[in-house]
């Protein structure tokens, strides 16, 4: 099930930011992408030795928060039409030039914001 889309420029897991902690996620990747490997020895031990790391790690959690605002809005609307439409929003604002139905298929979208494929499906074919 897909729950949640991790951007450009992201640094995950975002529990682990701070202090070590384990996860137990994973990751797709649904377009070619590169990801930078951080060490978690090096990364605490930066973390430790410049304190300005800190201030960079606050802007990536709030970054982060203010993402994750979005997407309970677009979980929190009312009708369907308005979920598609708020998720279409936050996909442009962080993922375009890609459109929501180059990236994702008609279920992952209806998985994102609690949808069953066809009514995704409907809604998309009365917006175009």
């Amino acid at each position: 099930m897909l729950v949640n889309i991790v951007v450009a420029g992201e640094v995950i897991p975002h529990h682990s930011l701070v202090s070590p902690n384990i996860y137990h996620g994973t990751a797709i990747a649904l377009i070619p992408c590169e990801i930078e490997l951080l060490p978690a020895k090096e990364w605490y031990a930066a973390l430790t030795n410049n304190p300005e790391k800190s201030m960079e790690i606050a802007m990536l959690l709030q970054s982060k928060l203010r993402m994750m605002q979005q997407r309970i809005d677009q979980l929190t609307q009312v009708t369907p039409a308005d979920k598609l439409s708020k998720l279409q929003e936050w996909f442009e604002a962080y993922i375009a030039p890609a459109a929501l139905t180059d990236i994702l298929t008609q279920d992952e979208i209806g998985q994102l914001i609690g949808l069953r494929r066809e009514t995704v499906n409907r809604l998309l074919r009365a917006k175009s």
